[in-house]
């Protein structure tokens, strides 16, 4: 906790690159490779520094794929470092397919921002890309993006929902800290580490579904998610670091898959899930879950029929589970008692009876 903190702090303290080497119409631009074949420019800070800066942007702002300049024609290939940050006034962006990554800090502090399309030629979202943005309520996670960056999206309350590409193995740590607006997130099999504090305060999340393809789970990661009232956790998970879900108070039931339950996956829940949440366990692993550090705190521990879920023979065997509904559409953390619909990754649905 004490380093994401820190990273905090030095995220705050980050200040933007001021020079420019040439403007067109309103944008400033760095020359990033002067190569004859395929010159490159960055789009670039606006304004000068002060004691009290400010960025100029305002208002709606498209980008070009090429500029000319001295009569030489670039390609614009990323968005610089704090391009555009704190520029509050910014109310549209639109970025061109030329641009492969967003730089760090890029567009922090843009509250007048409400919704971005970021292009599927974008593979790097960086540290602290839209950091601040509360105004955004919605955002499209392009399909070549493989790392969501630190406090890439911290701060973006008025986020309500959020789908991460199957490109993405990787949530940093902070990346959603504080978006107490995100009621719903979709993690894809892609996804292998869930960063220390990546879903910090996230109190709007009611369910989330953690997929099979995540090992470990950081330190802190869905702390104060107070909303939570359903989790899954699949076989997958080997370890979940310090804090992961202290104070998500309102758990009422918790989905693990198990089968052999260990100290360092079981005790990092708050005290009060141990009384008023119910722990579903595999069908045959109750007593080991009684007897393991941590797990065993649970006085609720019920077994369920995996099996029910995870049983898919011959030609569906490659496909895998993505999320359980209710009969009436609702999305559930888990399979519910009676039947019950599922998602699978082919597209294609199923009832299954529990």
């Amino acid at each position: 906790m004490k380093r994401l903190l820190s990273l905090a702090a030095l995220l705050l303290m980050a200040v933007a690159s001021f020079a420019h080497d040439f403007e067109v119409d309103g944008i400033y631009y760095v020359i990033t490779s002067s190569s004859s074949d395929s010159p490159t420019v960055s789009v670039s800070y606006k304004g000068s520094y002060s004691s009290s800066y400010s960025n100029e942007y305002t208002g709606s702002v498209k980008i070009s794929e090429t500029v000319t300049y001295s009569g030489k024609t670039y390609s614009v290939t990323s968005i610089g470092r704090s391009a555009f940050s704190n520029c509050t006034g910014l109310t549209s962006i639109t970025i061109p397919s030329s641009v492969t990554w967003i730089d760090d800090y890029a567009f922090s502090g843009c509250s007048g921002l409400t919704s971005i399309n970021i292009p599927n030629s974008v593979t790097s979202i960086r540290e602290g890309a839209f950091y601040g943005c509360s105004g955004l309520t919605s955002i499209n996670i392009p399909d070549g993006i493989t790392s969501i960056g630190m406090f890439a999206f911290w701060g973006c309350s008025g986020l309500t929902s959020i789908t991460i590409p199957n490109s993405v193995t990787s949530i940093r740590e902070g990346a959603f800290y504080g978006c107490t607006g995100l009621t719903s997130i979709i993690m894809p099999n892609s996804v292998t580490t869930i960063g220390n504090g990546a879903f910090w305060g996230c109190s709007g999340l009611t369910s989330i579904t953690i997929p099979e393809s995540v090992t470990s789970i950081g330190d802190v990661a869905f702390y104060q998610c107070s909303g939570l009232t359903n989790i899954t956790i699949p076989a997958s998970v080997r370890s979940i670091g310090p804090d992961a879900f202290n104070y998500c108070t309102g758990l009422e039931s918790i989905y693990s898959y198990i089968a052999s339950p260990t100290s360092d996956t079981g005790s990092e829940f708050d005290s009060s899930n141990y009384t008023n949440a119910t722990l579903y366990v595999p069908k045959g692993t109750k007593a080991l879950y009684q007897n393991t550090d941590g797990w065993k705190n649970f006085q609720n521990i019920v077994e369920f029929d995996v099996s029910a879920v995870q049983e898919i023979s011959g030609e569906e065997a490659e496909a895998k589970v993505t999320g359980y509904y209710s009969i009436d559409g609702k999305r559930l953390s888990a399979p519910q008692k009676g039947q019950n619909i599922i998602r699978m990754s082919d597209g294609t649905t199923r009832k299954i009876v529990r």
